[in-house]
């Protein structure tokens, strides 16, 4: 790892096991002593985790009023918390990022693709992961391990919506092979992050 630090994101779509892997993957690498932070979009930072708790739980938010609120509190987190961290060598370990908003706005809320890169380009200051974890899952299948009760705004939405998340993230990783890396949701979760801790310390 160099002296600019190691930013590696974590996708899927819900119910995929990325909280679990960003946990046990920090874990793993502190034991190590690797300087290691986890986070999450959207929030991470004070005024992000305020951003994301309308958005979790705000109800009529407008299509394009919810890709701005998540590109604001992207923009807010990452100067307030990446940044300075890769800027001190750390590896930065993020439980959803640029990748999310893509499969999200654009194939799932039908926002232009184009529009949408544009604004998140903008709202990253161009910055990008080096690798990104992507844990694929039928949703039918995700679904089965998040209880009816705890959903938020965006786990509530239809399946043929979450359909078409998992349909843009694999769209990404096909279209980003040399970052993004495919993971197997559906094995056991050791297994999954046997392959992650490998993919990371290659690169350490």
């Amino acid at each position: 790892m160099d002296k600019k630090g190691l930013f590696i994101t974590i996708e899927g779509g819900e119910g995929a096991g990325k909280s679990t892997l960003v946990e046990s993957l920090t874990k793993e690498l502190f034991a190590r002593g690797v300087p290691v932070i986890k986070t999450r979009e959207p929030g991470g930072s004070p005024i992000a985790e305020k951003i994301r708790q309308i958005l979790i739980q705000g109800v009529g938010i407008e299509v394009k009023a919810e890709l701005l609120l998540f590109l604001a509190a992207r923009a807010q987190h990452l100067q307030e918390k990446v940044v300075p961290a890769l800027k001190v060598g750390s590896v930065v370990i993020c439980d959803r990022f640029s990748d999310s908003t893509i499969a999200y706005q654009s194939f799932a809320r039908g926002l232009p693709l184009e529009e949408v890169e544009t604004l998140d380009e903008i709202a990253r200051s161009h910055l990008k992961p080096q690798l990104t974890l992507l844990l694929d899952i039928d949703p039918e299948d995700a679904f089965k391990r998040i209880s009816l009760k705890g959903r938020d705004r965006l786990e509530k939405e239809s399946l043929d919506f979450h359909k078409k998340v998992r349909e843009g993230f694999l769209f990404l990783a096909k279209r980003d092979k040399n970052r993004i890396v495919l993971l197997d949701a559906k094995r056991p979760s050791q297994e999954v992050l046997k392959k992650a801790l490998e993919m990371v310390l290659e690169l350490i």
